[in-house]
């Protein structure tokens, strides 16, 4: 499948319309200032978001920014070859596989772990797009973070991290359904963070989602605080391969 720059402004065109997408800043300027590289992560509800964000894009940062994607999900038959074609995206294992997995594409899981994986394609200059709650929510509430957006931003310091916050897009495509329903979806890019040199991984991950926590709640009213985990120091559940889920 040869997809186009031309080709992609339009698909990028036809899910914003799709989805009633209207892209503004935190202060609600609809001219959007982002970095040339970023790790933009969001909250997570739909199987659209990954797809939204990226259309809601600007065109020259469009054509750099990978969305993380499940594999189980994305990664066979015509959703495979759109996944990794046309949005050029990374495919990771969610719940876990054999360490001994090796990469079949340039979009498949790096044998080193997912972290590790995604580490290589921010040092190739490209964005990621990631959802750092590892699963889908309801669409009105936001779990607590994993780990892997702490470790980017900490083996990639110069790489600023943006939030975005999607209201709306759990109702277009509700977990459990098949057919979309076209309903109005605001995508909000936030300031970027960076993460404090002194910051450890509960307090970063804390700050990064009461971000979205706060974009959310001025959209459809207000939402829990975080419960901070009770663990071994390492945020959030690991995946039967040893990796940090995202």
């Amino acid at each position: 499948m040869n997809v186009g720059n031309a080709a992609r402004r339009s698909l990028a065109k036809l899910i914003s319309a799709f989805a009633g997408a209207r892209a503004v800043t935190a202060a609600g300027e609809s001219e959007l200032d982002l970095p040339g590289q970023a790790i933009y992560y969001a909250n997570h509800s739909s199987h659209l978001d990954f797809l939204t964000i990226w259309a809601a894009l600007p065109a020259e940062l469009r054509q750099r920014a990978r969305p993380v994607a499940a594999k189980d999900y994305w990664g066979s038959g015509v959703r495979k070859a759109f996944a990794e074609q046309i949005f050029n995206a990374y495919l990771v294992e969610r719940h876990g596989s054999s360490s001994r997995r090796q990469r079949t594409s340039d979009s498949g899981v790096s044998p080193k772990g997912q972290v590790e994986g995604m580490a290589e394609v921010l040092a190739a200059g490209d964005s990621l797009i990631i959802f750092p709650e590892g699963t889908r929510g309801d669409g009105d509430t936001i779990a607590a973070f994993h780990g892997g957006l702490y470790k980017l931003a900490r083996l990639h310091p110069e790489v600023p991290v943006v939030p975005v916050t999607l209201a709306n897009l759990g109702r277009i495509l509700p977990k459990g359904e098949r057919i979309p329903v076209p309903h109005l979806s605001t995508v909000i890019f936030c300031e970027p963070l960076h993460l404090d040199p002194d910051e450890d991984r509960q307090a970063f991950l804390t700050r990064a989602r009461q971000v979205l926590v706060d974009g959310l709640a001025k959209q459809q009213g207000p939402q829990p605080s975080e419960t901070p985990r009770q663990d071994d120091g390492v945020s959030g559940p690991r995946n039967q391969a040893g990796q940090d889920d995202l």
